[in-house]
Protein backbone atom coordinates (compact mmCIF):
# COMPACT_ATOMS: atom_id res chain seq x y z
CA UNK A 1 0.00 0.00 0.00
CA UNK A 2 1.22 3.83 -1.00
CA UNK A 3 0.31 6.27 1.26
CA UNK A 4 0.22 10.12 0.13
CA UNK A 5 -1.42 13.03 0.37
CA UNK A 6 -3.32 15.43 -2.17
CA UNK A 7 -2.77 17.46 -4.22
CA UNK A 8 -0.13 15.44 -5.98
CA UNK A 9 2.94 16.95 -7.62
CA UNK A 10 2.77 20.01 -5.32
CA UNK A 11 3.22 21.80 -8.81
CA UNK A 12 1.62 23.67 -11.37
CA UNK A 13 0.52 21.02 -13.85
CA UNK A 14 -2.99 21.91 -14.61
CA UNK A 15 -5.58 20.37 -17.33
CA UNK A 16 -4.45 16.85 -16.70
CA UNK A 17 -5.05 13.90 -18.70
CA UNK A 18 -4.29 10.34 -17.78
CA UNK A 19 -3.89 7.22 -19.00
CA UNK A 20 -2.34 3.14 -18.09
CA UNK A 21 -0.18 1.57 -20.05
CA UNK A 22 0.43 -2.05 -19.10
CA UNK A 23 1.49 -1.15 -15.10
CA UNK A 24 2.88 2.71 -16.00
CA UNK A 25 0.40 6.04 -15.39
CA UNK A 26 0.50 9.11 -17.29
CA UNK A 27 -0.21 12.51 -17.71
CA UNK A 28 0.08 15.12 -20.06
CA UNK A 29 -0.35 18.84 -18.94
CA UNK A 30 -1.17 21.96 -20.04
CA UNK A 31 2.34 24.03 -20.64
CA UNK A 32 1.24 27.08 -22.26
CA UNK A 33 3.70 29.16 -23.78
CA UNK A 34 6.61 27.67 -21.86
CA UNK A 35 9.10 25.23 -24.17
CA UNK A 36 9.91 22.54 -24.50
CA UNK A 37 6.28 21.95 -24.25
CA UNK A 38 2.95 19.47 -23.80
CA UNK A 39 4.86 17.97 -20.39
CA UNK A 40 4.64 14.11 -19.76
CA UNK A 41 4.66 13.01 -15.95
CA UNK A 42 4.86 8.76 -15.31
CA UNK A 43 3.80 7.18 -12.25
CA UNK A 44 3.30 3.34 -10.98
CA UNK A 45 0.70 4.51 -7.72
CA UNK A 46 -1.44 7.00 -8.95
CA UNK A 47 0.34 9.31 -6.02
CA UNK A 48 3.84 9.92 -6.47
CA UNK A 49 4.78 11.03 -10.38
CA UNK A 50 8.37 11.80 -12.36
CA UNK A 51 9.16 13.43 -15.33
CA UNK A 52 8.74 11.56 -18.34
CA UNK A 53 9.19 13.72 -21.48
CA UNK A 54 8.06 16.64 -23.44
CA UNK A 55 6.03 15.97 -26.41
CA UNK A 56 7.54 19.19 -28.40
CA UNK A 57 10.63 21.19 -28.26
CA UNK A 58 8.90 23.97 -30.26
CA UNK A 59 5.33 24.35 -31.09
CA UNK A 60 5.95 26.99 -34.14
CA UNK A 61 8.03 29.76 -34.93
CA UNK A 62 6.09 33.41 -34.49
CA UNK A 63 6.79 36.47 -33.86
CA UNK A 64 4.53 36.13 -30.42
CA UNK A 65 6.24 32.57 -29.07
CA UNK A 66 9.61 33.77 -30.37
CA UNK A 67 9.15 37.08 -28.00
CA UNK A 68 9.82 38.93 -31.48
CA UNK A 69 7.94 42.26 -30.48
CA UNK A 70 5.36 40.11 -29.27
CA UNK A 71 4.08 37.54 -26.85
CA UNK A 72 2.04 34.83 -26.15
CA UNK A 73 1.71 34.87 -22.14
CA UNK A 74 -2.01 33.58 -21.42
CA UNK A 75 -2.32 31.36 -24.78
CA UNK A 76 -0.08 28.95 -26.16
CA UNK A 77 -1.06 24.68 -25.65
CA UNK A 78 -4.37 24.04 -23.90
CA UNK A 79 -5.84 21.07 -22.13
CA UNK A 80 -3.94 18.57 -23.94
CA UNK A 81 -5.54 14.80 -24.61
CA UNK A 82 -3.48 11.77 -24.27
CA UNK A 83 -4.42 8.32 -25.68
CA UNK A 84 -2.85 5.17 -26.43
CA UNK A 85 -4.47 3.04 -29.52
CA UNK A 86 -2.71 0.29 -31.50
CA UNK A 87 0.56 0.92 -30.14
CA UNK A 88 0.70 4.46 -30.79
CA UNK A 89 0.52 6.81 -28.64
CA UNK A 90 -1.25 10.17 -29.62
CA UNK A 91 -1.59 13.84 -27.91
CA UNK A 92 -4.11 16.57 -29.43
CA UNK A 93 -4.55 20.18 -28.62
CA UNK A 94 -5.06 23.40 -29.46
CA UNK A 95 -3.00 26.34 -29.03
CA UNK A 96 -4.74 29.81 -28.64
CA UNK A 97 -2.45 32.17 -30.49
CA UNK A 98 -1.96 30.19 -33.15
CA UNK A 99 -5.37 29.12 -33.99
CA UNK A 100 -4.77 25.79 -34.72
CA UNK A 101 -5.23 21.75 -33.92
CA UNK A 102 -1.78 19.46 -33.14
CA UNK A 103 -1.75 15.90 -33.21
CA UNK A 104 1.24 14.56 -32.04
CA UNK A 105 2.24 10.74 -32.69
CA UNK A 106 4.95 8.38 -31.27
CA UNK A 107 5.47 4.61 -30.35
CA UNK A 108 7.30 5.54 -27.65
CA UNK A 109 6.40 7.78 -24.64
CA UNK A 110 9.92 9.54 -25.00
CA UNK A 111 9.57 10.12 -28.49
CA UNK A 112 10.46 10.90 -31.10
CA UNK A 113 6.72 12.45 -32.16
CA UNK A 114 5.87 13.24 -35.53
CA UNK A 115 3.82 16.50 -35.84
CA UNK A 116 0.82 16.85 -38.00
CA UNK A 117 -2.54 18.68 -37.87
CA UNK A 118 -6.74 18.65 -37.17
CA UNK A 119 -8.35 20.76 -39.52
CA UNK A 120 -10.59 22.73 -37.68
CA UNK A 121 -10.17 23.97 -34.02
CA UNK A 122 -11.26 22.45 -30.99
CA UNK A 123 -11.37 23.98 -27.79
CA UNK A 124 -10.72 21.67 -24.90
CA UNK A 125 -11.16 18.66 -27.06
CA UNK A 126 -11.11 14.75 -25.85
CA UNK A 127 -10.33 11.99 -28.17
CA UNK A 128 -12.06 8.76 -28.43
CA UNK A 129 -10.81 5.81 -30.69
CA UNK A 130 -14.47 3.88 -30.41
CA UNK A 131 -14.21 -0.18 -31.33
CA UNK A 132 -15.98 0.19 -34.41
CA UNK A 133 -12.71 1.85 -35.95
CA UNK A 134 -14.61 5.50 -35.57
CA UNK A 135 -13.04 8.39 -34.28
CA UNK A 136 -14.65 11.54 -32.51
CA UNK A 137 -13.24 14.41 -31.14
CA UNK A 138 -15.69 16.12 -28.09
CA UNK A 139 -14.97 20.06 -27.40
CA UNK A 140 -16.76 22.77 -26.90
CA UNK A 141 -17.74 25.86 -24.31
CA UNK A 142 -21.20 25.40 -22.73
CA UNK A 143 -22.42 24.03 -26.35
CA UNK A 144 -20.52 21.02 -26.21
CA UNK A 145 -20.18 19.12 -29.79
CA UNK A 146 -18.73 15.68 -30.83
CA UNK A 147 -16.86 15.64 -34.27
CA UNK A 148 -16.33 12.75 -36.16
CA UNK A 149 -12.78 12.77 -37.55
CA UNK A 150 -11.29 10.70 -41.01
CA UNK A 151 -9.21 7.71 -40.43
CA UNK A 152 -6.19 9.94 -41.06
CA UNK A 153 -7.27 12.17 -38.68
CA UNK A 154 -6.35 14.80 -40.70
CA UNK A 155 -9.97 16.76 -40.20
CA UNK A 156 -13.85 16.42 -39.84
CA UNK A 157 -15.12 13.25 -41.74
CA UNK A 158 -17.69 14.65 -44.67
CA UNK A 159 -20.42 13.47 -43.91
CA UNK A 160 -19.72 12.41 -39.96
CA UNK A 161 -21.10 12.97 -36.93
CA UNK A 162 -20.99 16.77 -36.27
CA UNK A 163 -23.34 17.94 -33.56
CA UNK A 164 -23.65 19.88 -30.33
CA UNK A 165 -24.97 16.50 -27.96
CA UNK A 166 -24.77 18.57 -24.07
CA UNK A 167 -25.90 22.27 -23.34
CA UNK A 168 -24.79 24.15 -20.39
CA UNK A 169 -27.46 26.72 -19.37
CA UNK A 170 -26.73 30.24 -20.48
CA UNK A 171 -25.12 32.90 -18.31
CA UNK A 172 -22.41 34.97 -17.10
CA UNK A 173 -20.68 31.53 -15.36
CA UNK A 174 -18.56 29.30 -16.33
CA UNK A 175 -20.33 26.49 -18.65
CA UNK A 176 -19.09 22.92 -19.21
CA UNK A 177 -15.41 22.57 -21.22
CA UNK A 178 -12.56 20.68 -20.23
CA UNK A 179 -13.92 17.81 -21.89
CA UNK A 180 -12.12 14.35 -21.08
CA UNK A 181 -13.94 11.07 -22.97
CA UNK A 182 -14.30 7.64 -22.60
CA UNK A 183 -15.96 4.39 -23.45
CA UNK A 184 -15.36 1.84 -21.10
CA UNK A 185 -17.97 -1.47 -20.77
CA UNK A 186 -20.03 -0.56 -23.56
CA UNK A 187 -20.92 3.53 -22.74
CA UNK A 188 -19.97 6.60 -23.25
CA UNK A 189 -18.83 8.96 -20.51
CA UNK A 190 -18.08 12.82 -20.43
CA UNK A 191 -16.74 14.63 -17.88
CA UNK A 192 -16.33 18.55 -18.07
CA UNK A 193 -15.52 21.26 -15.38
CA UNK A 194 -18.07 24.27 -14.67
CA UNK A 195 -18.63 26.29 -12.01
CA UNK A 196 -21.16 27.63 -9.60
CA UNK A 197 -23.91 30.26 -11.14
CA UNK A 198 -23.95 32.22 -7.93
CA UNK A 199 -20.24 32.09 -6.94
CA UNK A 200 -16.88 30.89 -7.79
CA UNK A 201 -16.93 27.06 -7.36
CA UNK A 202 -15.23 25.00 -9.57
CA UNK A 203 -17.63 22.00 -10.63
CA UNK A 204 -17.04 18.78 -12.25
CA UNK A 205 -20.12 16.84 -14.26
CA UNK A 206 -19.92 13.67 -15.61
CA UNK A 207 -22.33 12.81 -18.11
CA UNK A 208 -23.07 8.88 -19.88
CA UNK A 209 -24.86 8.02 -22.94
CA UNK A 210 -25.32 4.44 -24.60
CA UNK A 211 -24.53 6.44 -28.04
CA UNK A 212 -22.21 9.23 -28.50
CA UNK A 213 -24.87 10.76 -30.30
CA UNK A 214 -26.80 11.01 -26.62
CA UNK A 215 -29.07 11.27 -25.48
CA UNK A 216 -26.55 12.15 -22.74
CA UNK A 217 -27.95 11.72 -18.69
CA UNK A 218 -25.33 14.20 -16.51
CA UNK A 219 -25.38 15.90 -13.31
CA UNK A 220 -22.87 17.33 -11.14
CA UNK A 221 -20.28 14.94 -9.24
CA UNK A 222 -17.65 17.04 -7.40
CA UNK A 223 -18.89 20.82 -5.91
CA UNK A 224 -17.19 21.52 -3.18
CA UNK A 225 -14.10 23.75 -1.70
CA UNK A 226 -11.54 21.33 -1.43
CA UNK A 227 -8.58 21.98 1.29
CA UNK A 228 -8.84 26.12 0.72
CA UNK A 229 -9.44 25.41 -3.42
CA UNK A 230 -11.56 26.92 -5.57
CA UNK A 231 -13.35 23.40 -6.33
CA UNK A 232 -11.75 20.31 -8.14
CA UNK A 233 -12.56 20.10 -11.54
CA UNK A 234 -11.25 19.18 -15.11
CA UNK A 235 -9.08 16.05 -15.43
CA UNK A 236 -8.98 12.88 -16.32
CA UNK A 237 -10.71 9.54 -14.95
CA UNK A 238 -7.65 6.17 -15.26
CA UNK A 239 -8.63 2.43 -13.78
CA UNK A 240 -5.58 0.71 -12.14
CA UNK A 241 -4.87 -3.19 -12.90
CA UNK A 242 -7.02 -4.86 -10.25
CA UNK A 243 -10.23 -2.79 -12.17
CA UNK A 244 -10.13 0.48 -9.66
CA UNK A 245 -10.71 4.07 -10.92
CA UNK A 246 -9.76 7.09 -9.68
CA UNK A 247 -10.35 10.68 -10.94
CA UNK A 248 -7.00 12.97 -11.69
CA UNK A 249 -8.22 16.33 -11.25
CA UNK A 250 -6.80 19.69 -10.44
CA UNK A 251 -7.73 22.77 -7.82
CA UNK A 252 -6.67 26.32 -7.96
CA UNK A 253 -3.92 27.09 -5.27
CA UNK A 254 -3.77 30.53 -6.08
CA UNK A 255 -0.41 32.10 -6.94
CA UNK A 256 1.79 28.81 -7.07
CA UNK A 257 -1.13 27.55 -9.84
CA UNK A 258 -3.60 24.25 -10.95
CA UNK A 259 -2.12 21.36 -8.98
CA UNK A 260 -3.69 18.09 -9.43
CA UNK A 261 -5.60 15.78 -6.54
CA UNK A 262 -6.38 12.51 -6.53
CA UNK A 263 -9.96 11.13 -6.00
CA UNK A 264 -11.31 7.72 -5.98
CA UNK A 265 -14.60 6.59 -8.03
CA UNK A 266 -16.94 3.88 -8.75
CA UNK A 267 -19.52 3.21 -10.81
CA UNK A 268 -23.28 2.83 -9.44
CA UNK A 269 -25.77 -0.02 -10.33
CA UNK A 270 -26.94 1.71 -13.14
CA UNK A 271 -23.08 2.69 -14.46
CA UNK A 272 -23.27 6.18 -13.60
CA UNK A 273 -19.77 7.42 -12.46
CA UNK A 274 -19.76 8.47 -8.79
CA UNK A 275 -16.54 10.31 -7.42
CA UNK A 276 -15.88 9.60 -3.23
CA UNK A 277 -15.41 12.63 -1.03
CA UNK A 278 -12.01 14.54 -1.66
CA UNK A 279 -9.54 13.49 1.87
CA UNK A 280 -6.18 14.76 2.30
CA UNK A 281 -4.78 11.84 2.97
CA UNK A 282 -4.97 8.99 0.12
CA UNK A 283 -3.62 5.60 -0.38
CA UNK A 284 -3.36 3.03 -3.28
CA UNK A 285 -1.12 0.11 -4.61
CA UNK A 286 1.91 0.30 -6.61
CA UNK A 287 1.89 -1.86 -9.62
CA UNK A 288 6.13 -1.28 -9.30
CA UNK A 289 6.88 -1.53 -4.96
CA UNK A 290 9.44 -0.26 -3.89
CA UNK A 291 10.07 2.36 -7.03
CA UNK A 292 12.34 5.18 -6.10
CA UNK A 293 10.92 8.22 -7.97
CA UNK A 294 12.89 11.14 -9.53
CA UNK A 295 12.06 14.46 -8.15
CA UNK A 296 9.72 17.07 -10.26
CA UNK A 297 11.92 19.80 -9.57
CA UNK A 298 15.94 19.80 -9.53
CA UNK A 299 18.78 21.55 -8.16
CA UNK A 300 21.37 21.90 -11.03
CA UNK A 301 25.26 22.69 -11.07
CA UNK A 302 24.59 22.95 -15.61
CA UNK A 303 27.59 20.82 -15.73
CA UNK A 304 26.18 18.65 -18.27
CA UNK A 305 25.30 19.88 -21.77
CA UNK A 306 21.65 18.51 -21.51
CA UNK A 307 19.26 20.07 -18.90
CA UNK A 308 17.22 18.07 -16.48
CA UNK A 309 13.66 17.71 -17.66
CA UNK A 310 12.01 20.02 -14.56
CA UNK A 311 13.51 23.00 -16.93
CA UNK A 312 11.57 25.06 -19.60
CA UNK A 313 11.96 28.27 -21.65
CA UNK A 314 9.50 31.45 -21.23
CA UNK A 315 9.35 30.84 -24.89
CA UNK A 316 10.83 29.86 -27.76
CA UNK A 317 14.57 30.10 -26.88
CA UNK A 318 17.53 31.30 -29.16
CA UNK A 319 19.82 28.60 -28.44
CA UNK A 320 22.71 30.21 -30.25
CA UNK A 321 23.22 32.52 -27.43
CA UNK A 322 23.59 29.74 -24.33
CA UNK A 323 25.64 27.38 -23.60
CA UNK A 324 25.38 24.85 -20.88
CA UNK A 325 28.17 22.41 -19.65
CA UNK A 326 30.66 24.80 -17.66
CA UNK A 327 27.29 26.30 -15.88
CA UNK A 328 24.44 28.45 -17.63
CA UNK A 329 26.26 30.66 -19.79
CA UNK A 330 23.53 33.43 -21.81
CA UNK A 331 24.72 36.09 -23.97
CA UNK A 332 21.78 38.94 -23.66
CA UNK A 333 19.20 39.92 -26.14
CA UNK A 334 18.15 43.48 -26.47
CA UNK A 335 14.28 43.59 -23.94
CA UNK A 336 12.87 46.20 -22.93
CA UNK A 337 11.20 45.00 -19.92
CA UNK A 338 12.16 41.76 -18.18
CA UNK A 339 8.88 39.66 -19.12
CA UNK A 340 9.96 40.34 -23.05
CA UNK A 341 13.85 39.01 -22.16
CA UNK A 342 14.53 35.80 -24.46
CA UNK A 343 16.11 32.61 -23.18
CA UNK A 344 15.22 32.92 -19.57
CA UNK A 345 14.57 29.52 -17.66
CA UNK A 346 12.63 28.54 -15.74
CA UNK A 347 11.17 25.99 -12.91
CA UNK A 348 7.56 25.56 -11.51
CA UNK A 349 7.58 26.91 -7.69
CA UNK A 350 6.43 24.37 -5.04
CA UNK A 351 3.59 24.68 -2.74
CA UNK A 352 3.51 25.52 -0.18
CA UNK A 353 6.60 27.16 0.11
CA UNK A 354 10.19 27.05 -1.25
CA UNK A 355 13.24 29.03 -2.25
CA UNK A 356 16.16 28.48 -5.26
CA UNK A 357 19.52 30.35 -4.78
CA UNK A 358 21.76 30.85 -7.46
CA UNK A 359 25.34 31.80 -7.76
CA UNK A 360 25.95 34.31 -10.54
CA UNK A 361 29.50 35.13 -12.44
CA UNK A 362 28.12 38.66 -14.53
CA UNK A 363 32.06 39.55 -15.13
CA UNK A 364 31.84 39.33 -18.40
CA UNK A 365 28.26 41.30 -18.71
CA UNK A 366 28.25 44.51 -21.35
CA UNK A 367 26.82 47.91 -20.78
CA UNK A 368 23.14 47.79 -20.20
CA UNK A 369 23.37 43.81 -19.45
CA UNK A 370 21.11 43.02 -16.41
CA UNK A 371 20.82 39.25 -15.01
CA UNK A 372 19.77 37.48 -12.12
CA UNK A 373 16.67 35.01 -10.79
CA UNK A 374 13.12 35.92 -11.06
CA UNK A 375 9.95 35.37 -9.44
CA UNK A 376 8.08 35.29 -12.35
CA UNK A 377 3.74 36.13 -13.17
CA UNK A 378 2.22 38.51 -14.72
CA UNK A 379 3.02 40.59 -10.89
CA UNK A 380 7.02 39.63 -11.77
CA UNK A 381 10.01 40.27 -9.31
CA UNK A 382 13.92 40.08 -11.01
CA UNK A 383 16.82 40.56 -8.81
CA UNK A 384 19.96 40.49 -10.80
CA UNK A 385 23.00 42.63 -11.69
CA UNK A 386 23.24 44.95 -13.86
CA UNK A 387 26.09 46.27 -15.44
CA UNK A 388 26.27 50.13 -16.19
CA UNK A 389 28.93 52.75 -16.93
CA UNK A 390 29.43 53.37 -13.05
CA UNK A 391 29.84 49.93 -12.25
CA UNK A 392 28.14 46.69 -11.07
CA UNK A 393 24.50 47.39 -9.07
CA UNK A 394 22.36 44.84 -7.28
CA UNK A 395 19.11 46.06 -8.97
CA UNK A 396 15.41 44.40 -7.66
CA UNK A 397 12.77 45.27 -10.54
CA UNK A 398 8.94 44.57 -9.38
CA UNK A 399 5.99 45.05 -11.77
CA UNK A 400 2.75 45.25 -9.68
CA UNK A 401 -0.68 45.53 -11.96
CA UNK A 402 1.22 48.33 -14.16
CA UNK A 403 4.51 49.49 -15.82
CA UNK A 404 7.75 47.66 -14.72
CA UNK A 405 9.79 50.02 -12.06
CA UNK A 406 12.92 49.83 -10.16
CA UNK A 407 12.62 49.10 -6.57
CA UNK A 408 15.90 48.65 -5.07
CA UNK A 409 19.70 49.57 -6.23
CA UNK A 410 22.73 49.41 -3.95
CA UNK A 411 26.38 48.92 -5.63
CA UNK A 412 27.96 45.63 -6.00
CA UNK A 413 30.59 43.84 -7.49
CA UNK A 414 30.20 41.54 -10.31
CA UNK A 415 29.31 38.32 -8.39
CA UNK A 416 26.67 37.47 -6.18
CA UNK A 417 25.01 34.63 -4.60
CA UNK A 418 20.52 35.48 -5.05
CA UNK A 419 17.65 34.02 -3.79
CA UNK A 420 13.96 34.32 -4.04
CA UNK A 421 11.78 32.64 -1.46
CA UNK A 422 7.58 32.09 -2.47
CA UNK A 423 5.63 31.23 0.51
CA UNK A 424 2.20 30.45 -1.01
CA UNK A 425 -1.78 30.18 1.04
CA UNK A 426 -4.40 31.92 2.32
CA UNK A 427 -3.59 35.14 2.77
CA UNK A 428 0.02 34.85 1.80
CA UNK A 429 0.96 33.87 -1.94
CA UNK A 430 4.55 36.56 -1.92
CA UNK A 431 7.93 36.33 -2.84
CA UNK A 432 10.96 37.94 -1.67
CA UNK A 433 13.98 38.51 -2.60
CA UNK A 434 17.56 38.30 -1.15
CA UNK A 435 21.87 38.77 -1.55
CA UNK A 436 24.33 36.89 0.60
CA UNK A 437 26.26 39.03 2.15
CA UNK A 438 29.10 38.18 4.93
CA UNK A 439 26.55 38.18 7.91
CA UNK A 440 24.18 35.74 5.94
CA UNK A 441 21.06 36.44 4.14
CA UNK A 442 20.12 40.33 3.31
CA UNK A 443 16.45 41.15 1.89
CA UNK A 444 16.30 43.42 -1.12
CA UNK A 445 12.68 45.02 -1.24
CA UNK A 446 9.92 43.89 0.92
CA UNK A 447 7.52 41.22 0.47
CA UNK A 448 6.21 41.31 -3.54
CA UNK A 449 2.71 40.13 -3.64
CA UNK A 450 2.39 37.36 -6.48
CA UNK A 451 -0.99 36.41 -7.85
CA UNK A 452 -2.86 34.18 -10.89
CA UNK A 453 -3.30 36.49 -13.21
CA UNK A 454 -5.39 35.47 -16.18
CA UNK A 455 -2.88 37.45 -18.36
CA UNK A 456 -0.14 34.63 -18.02
CA UNK A 457 -2.20 32.31 -17.15
CA UNK A 458 0.01 29.93 -15.17
CA UNK A 459 1.51 29.38 -11.79
CA UNK A 460 4.28 31.56 -10.55
CA UNK A 461 7.39 29.71 -11.52
CA UNK A 462 11.66 30.49 -10.84
CA UNK A 463 13.70 32.30 -13.29
CA UNK A 464 17.46 32.78 -14.40
CA UNK A 465 17.57 35.15 -17.08
CA UNK A 466 20.03 37.50 -18.75
CA UNK A 467 18.89 40.30 -20.69
CA UNK A 468 20.37 44.17 -21.86
CA UNK A 469 19.40 47.48 -22.72
CA UNK A 470 21.91 48.01 -25.20
CA UNK A 471 24.50 46.07 -27.17
CA UNK A 472 23.97 42.22 -27.52
CA UNK A 473 27.74 41.29 -26.02
CA UNK A 474 28.96 39.93 -23.20
CA UNK A 475 27.71 36.98 -21.20
CA UNK A 476 26.46 36.02 -17.69
CA UNK A 477 27.40 32.85 -15.72
CA UNK A 478 25.36 30.57 -13.60
CA UNK A 479 27.29 28.71 -11.60
CA UNK A 480 25.09 26.76 -9.08
CA UNK A 481 21.22 26.69 -8.93
CA UNK A 482 19.61 25.41 -5.42
CA UNK A 483 15.68 24.51 -4.80
CA UNK A 484 15.25 23.90 -1.42
CA UNK A 485 11.10 22.45 -0.82
CA UNK A 486 10.00 24.79 2.15
CA UNK A 487 6.74 22.51 2.56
Amino acid sequence: MVKGTNPLTRLDYPDPDVIRVGDTYYICSTTMYFMPGAVILRSYDLINWEYCSHVYDKLEDTPRQNLDGANAYGNGMWAPVIRYHDGVFHVVFVANDTHKTYHYTATDIKGPWKKSYIEGFYHDTSLLFDDDGRIYLMHGNRNIRVTELKEDMSGPKPGGIDKVVIEDAPGPFLGYEGCHLYKINGKYYAFFIHAARDRWLRIEAAFMSDSIEGPWEGRDVIAEYFDGTTGLAQGGIVDTPDGKYYGVIFGDRGAVGRIPNLVPMHFDEKGFPVFEKATKEIETESTRPGYEYSPLYVTDSFDSDKLNGAWEWNHNPVLGRVSIGNGLKIEPLYAKTFDMAKNTLTQRALWPGCSAEVTLDASMLGEGGFAGIAALQYRYGALGIEKTADGFSVVLKLRDDGEEYEAARLPSGDRAELKVRYEFGAGKDYAEFYIKTADGWKQIGDKHRMSFDLKHFTGCRFVLFCYTSGEENGSATFEKFVYEDLG
